[in-house]
């Protein structure tokens, strides 16, 4: 075990509880997984917002156009149109995509950061961890659909490396973790092939550690008690996990993805295109391995160093002055966002083809698979959180009546707007947790008495 590792399972297993991120291992949710066969999920959260013209249609007719503008209800087939210029790489799959507006997200964080808010629809109060009021959507659906691993988190926030804290919630009050670059999420991934001994002084460390939180528990009452023997639990299932994956060493074998010598150590000297295509050969190594039906990936953040950028290949590119419209290399600032959401949608478009390769059932992995692109703080560089587009591409066997479709909700605080937490109570109701309705409400809805629970009922096939 090397030494970040084990400074992050002693920090978590005695401190802030990262460990209840265990997978479910839940019969009865099992069941329901395999009545609906293999899903997965990908979530893709970029930094410094969506503005809402960038994803609208170059082509719209004029009526479409002025309904759009005035941010009233459309939709409209995308065969039909053309699509902005950094989605073109997408053009190929346009019966698969969807451009959603009119999302609002006002009770999640907005300004520069959502942290976990965005994932979980609440306030975040600057990243603090009484402020996670729930499981976060990513892991909810990772219990709909079980799998060895549960869950992964990959970020490129803030240019770190190595296993850090992460923006997604396995319960409430309790961090995640995630892998900060690609060889060591391909290492800790694939572990058991690459390094099984590892896995064994793994195990050691977790005996150690569960055995030390049992003898904690004497003496300890209410909440604390609660989080100590959640820690427990989450440490034997952790052991668990890492007795499957000795077992699966053999089939993983053929997955585990190459890495050019450049990421090596974290990769400081990899360009951001390089590291981006690195990441995305792990995020469908892991789908396709079945280690894991949901990946919840930080693409960037105002923190993250963008470098070997075409058009500012020579400069180190800072997304919070960029927000900012300072230009880099007398390359205008939009133009070099334009350029990051293209270099995004290149490794969207990737694990597309990929999955759209590899066979499943009567069809492809693909088909039962739903990517999302979206801001974490809206829809701007300050955003607000009355606008949050997302760019979602979705197999056929996708459970929502979506696809093929510019679609524009009603604005927000306006009769029939759907905010964050009906986007994710669709996503819950459709693939078997009937929820009521996920995350916490809009305060301005709730004062004009608007109704705002429930899924999308029009999205549902």
């Amino acid at each position: 075990m090397n030494a970040n590792r084990r400074q992050f399972l002693q920090t978590t297993a005695l401190g802030a509880g990262v460990l209840a991120l265990a997978p479910s291992l839940d019969p009865l949710v099992a069941a329901i997984a395999s009545e609906m066969g293999p899903r997965r999920f990908v979530f893709i959260r970029k930094s410094s917002g969506i503005r809402p013209l960038e994803t609208a249609l170059l082509d719209f007719s004029d009526r479409d156009k002025a309904l759009d503008e005035k941010k009233e209800p459309i939709e409209v087939d995308l065969d039909k149109h053309e699509l902005p210029k950094w989605l073109r790489g997408l053009d190929d799959h346009k019966a698969h995509m969807t451009i959603l507006q009119g999302l609002s997200a006002k009770m999640s964080e907005n300004v520069h950061w959502s942290f976990s808010s965005v994932m979980g629809c609440f306030k975040s109060q600057r990243n603090t961890l009484s402020a996670i009021k729930r499981t976060t959507i990513d892991f909810e659906l990772a219990k709909l659909f079980p799998s060895p691993f549960g869950h992964v988190e990959l970020s490129f926030a803030q240019g770190r490396t190595g296993i850090v804290d992460g923006y997604s919630a396995p319960a409430p009050q309790t961090r995640n973790y995630c892998y900060a670059d690609p060889e060591t999420a391909r290492n800790e991934l694939f572990k058991s092939v690459l390094n099984p001994e590892a896995v064994t002084s793994d195990n050691d460390m977790l005996s150690f550690l569960q055995s030390r939180e049992g003898l904690a528990l004497v003496g300890i009452k209410g909440h604390e008690k609660q989080r100590q023997t959640m820690h427990v639990d989450s440490i034997d299932a952790i052991r668990e996990r890492n007795r499957q994956l000795v077992k699966m060493a053999g089939s993983l074998a053929k997955f585990v993805p190459e890495l050019a010598p450049i990421h090596a150590d974290g990769g400081p000297n990899a360009s951001t295109p390089e590291k981006e295509a690195a990441m995305t050969d792990i995020l469908v190594a892991a789908l396709v391995s079945g280690l894991t039906n949901v990946v919840t990936y930080t693409i960037d953040d105002l923190g993250t160093p963008i470098t070997g950028l075409p058009g500012n290949e020579t400069d180190r590119v800072g997304i919070h002055p960029l927000g900012h419209d300072e230009a880099f290399g007398g390359v205008p600032a939009w133009k070099t966002r334009e350029q990051i959401r293209i270099s995004h949608v290149k490794q969207i478009k990737t694990i597309v083809e990929r999955l759209k390769q590899v066979p499943e059932g009567k069809g492809t992995m693909f088909d039962n698979t739903m990517i999302m692109y979206f801001p974490e703080n809206g829809e701007t560089h300050h955003g607000i959180g009355i606008e949050s587009p997302f760019v979602i591409l979705a197999g056929d066997n996708c459970k929502l009546n979506i696809s093929g479709r510019y679609i524009r909700l009603p604005f927000h605080a306006t009769e029939g707007h759907k905010t964050l937490g009906n986007w994710y109570t669709t996503l819950l109701n459709a693939h078997g947790n009937p929820i009521e309705h996920y995350g916490d409400l809009d305060v301005e809805m709730a004062r004009k008495k608007l109704d705002q629970t429930g899924a999308i009922q029009q999205f549902m096939s």
